[in-house]
């Protein structure tokens, strides 16, 4: 929304806030999620956890901490590999510029994001009391009317170094010449580039009760004025991807994320089948 900032940046960052609390082991490890969210938000977790404890709200926030523990640990292989900057693009409530293990001089971070809900996120930070790292910028985009490159470069981004991105609920609620745009321009950076990002199945290639689960999803977040846009066959868009000069895929649905981040817990804490997670380098 042109006026306002995102509603489901907050739904997935209470998500992210209620796994410290409510999940053991934790898959993503994040001592800023309750801190951003606001008082009124831990409030809301721990005064009613039984409602981030029915079948959609586990799998929707299994799904959520193991996307971001892709894309972070993507980063850190992508950090021993030389990589020094790091575009977290429709950044909402992402926190990982302010638990950065990375000295700024190793790790340049620049927080990609729609100016209203951008400008929401500093309030947040500045009620928390969050400081901002010397290592952070942020870049105000509109992803469907404005180049991400022109935006990058006013921030100090350098587009002759290899960089890592990561995407994450973000694809879904654009167009498709929005989002083959923005991976064009990451797969046209230097050799060791590369970014991670969701995105949604078409519901009819989905079983009945994946199915039934991702129409939920889509009926709350289109309910919220954000609905889902586009959506992806695995199998295009991996053909897309190397189209545009990616050489590297890691694409990862329920099974291989379930089986990576989810094995043997007590809790039966897992992911259903809302979206995938493609892991693309150049």
């Amino acid at each position: 929304m042109q006026d306002r900032p995102s509603r489901t940046a907050y739904q997935v960052a209470l998500s992210r806030a209620a796994h410290q609390i409510l999940d053991v082991p934790r898959v993503l490890e994040d001592a800023v999620a309750l801190a951003i969210v606001g008082a009124a938000g831990a409030a809301r977790i721990r005064g009613a956890p039984l409602r981030f404890r029915v079948p959609l709200a586990r799998y929707l926030r299994a799904f959520l901490v193991a996307r971001s523990r892709v894309a972070e640990d993507a980063l850190a292989a992508a950090v021993r590999g030389g990589v020094r900057q790091y575009v977290v693009l429709g950044a909402g409530l992402d926190t990982f510029a302010y638990r950065n293990p990375y000295p700024a001089q190793l790790l340049r971070v620049f927080e990609v994001d729609h100016p209203a809900t951008q400008a929401w996120k500093r309030r947040q930070l500045e009620a928390a009391r969050i400081a901002l790292p010397q290592s952070l910028s942020f870049v105000p985009l509109d992803f469907e009317s404005e180049r991400l490159a022109e935006r990058l470069a006013s921030a100090g981004f350098r587009a002759d170094e290899p960089s890592f991105f990561s995407w994450l609920g973000v694809s879904m609620y654009l167009s498709r010449a929005a989002i083959m745009g923005t991976l064009g321009f990451v797969a046209r950076l230097p050799r060791g580039s590369g970014v991670v990002f969701d995105y949604a199945v078409p519901p009819a290639s989905l079983g009945l009760l994946r199915r039934l689960a991702v129409r939920a999803l889509m009926q709350r977040v289109a309910a919220a004025g954000e609905p889902w846009r586009s959506f992806f066959e695995p199998r295009e868009l991996h053909d897309e991807l190397r189209a545009l000069g990616f050489s590297e895929l890691e694409d990862l649905g329920p099974e291989e994320l379930n089986a990576r981040f989810f094995r043997e817990r007590n809790d039966g804490l897992r992911t259903g089948g809302l979206a995938r997670v493609m892991s693309a380098r150049g």
